[in-house]
């Protein structure tokens, strides 16, 4: 599998040939053939391999992260390094997997739904717990998120620029969250009256006001100290 994962990502699907997957493991090739009926067999086999890594990785990772939106957060930015990080295997999998008339039948099909389940699953926490709206749409907020994703990184892939994975991770988190969270619920958790909370902040800002008025007093009086 690392073999096959290293040529194919080096040479590009078309290109890679089994004799040279096989003379780099030192076999012949009719031993990969035995295993392997096909070039693309072999390589919806390594495409498994590397989902199955990256979701152990992700459960594992995500047990240490509490909070709706820092999870949330987690999975978009893992997503966009590993576009980043891995640009030939994203490839391999978006350009030439998913397009083959086969994808829907392929064991890498069913990975790639449990890899965006997961995102769902914190998207339905969060509602039971009142903390995203109850009307919110799961499959259009999986299909924003990796759709969105993809589109942001498409030209990465083909060549073109680069981008941080950071910066997107926050900017799509904040868009995502903000649309869904349930105001409601958030004002009532909190013990704050939405028409309270509008006295309070016009409070605060006649107090940042009266501040700044006795600031200028103060530097026109110390000025007019000097002069005399």
């Amino acid at each position: 599998m690392e073999t096959a994962r290293e040529v194919f990502c080096a040479k590009g699907y078309t290109e890679a040939v089994i004799s040279e997957i096989a003379e780099k493991i030192g076999i012949v090739e009719g031993t990969i053939y035995r295993y392997f009926p096909s070039k693309r067999d072999l390589l919806i086999e390594v495409a498994e391999d590397w989902y199955e890594q990256m979701l152990a990785d992700y459960d594992q990772q995500l047990t240490g992260i509490s909070g709706t939106r820092n999870r949330l957060r987690f999975l978009i930015w893992r997503h966009l390094k590993v576009i980043h990080d891995d640009q030939a295997m994203c490839r391999l999998v978006m350009g030439e997997l998913r397009v083959g008339p086969e994808y829907r039948k392929t064991s890498v099909f069913e990975l790639n739904r449990q890899y965006t389940k997961r995102t769902i699953a914190i998207v339905k926490e969060a509602i039971a717990t009142g903390e995203f709206r109850a009307d919110a749409p799961l499959q259009m907020v999986r299909d924003m998120i990796y759709g969105g994703i993809e589109h942001h990184t498409w030209a990465f892939l083909r060549g073109e620029g680069d981008f941080s994975p950071d910066q997107a991770a926050d900017e799509i988190v904040d868009i995502i969250y903000r649309g869904l969270a349930n105001t409601e619920s958030t004002s009532a958790n909190a013990g704050v009256n939405p028409q309270a909370l509008m006295r309070l902040e016009n409070v605060a800002r006649r107090l940042e006001r009266l501040a700044d008025t006795k600031a200028d007093t103060k530097k026109s009086s110390d000025r007019n100290h000097k002069q005399s």
